[in-house]
């Protein structure tokens, strides 16, 4: 589990997780903007959180509630980030 700490900056990893956690983000728009795969971000998830809220965030993945994996997804929907956002780097909303 080091390696994925050693490769991401404390900013890097609260990031991963807020993706994670925030239900209309999939895991693959966590792979194209961190280049790790969904059980990369559950590891993250599992090392980060108390035990407790892991077992919440799985949960709710897995319910159907969730639409973190893409195919869960409308498919109307094909972006990953709003339509507000200029660039999906740093994950900020352009002032208007």
């Amino acid at each position: 589990m080091g390696t994925l700490h050693t490769q991401f900056t404390d900013r890097d990893i609260d990031r991963i997780i807020e993706m994670a956690w925030e239900d209309r983000t999939p895991f693959e728009a966590i792979k194209f903007q961190f280049g790790i795969s969904e059980s990369e971000v559950i590891k993250i998830m599992r090392s980060e959180l108390k035990s407790s809220s892991f077992r919440l965030w799985r949960k709710r993945v897995n319910s159907g509630v969730s639409t973190k994996h893409a195919s869960k997804r409308n498919p109307d929907i094909d972006r990953f980030k709003c339509t507000r956002q200029r660039h999906i780097s740093n994950n900020k909303i352009s002032k208007r």
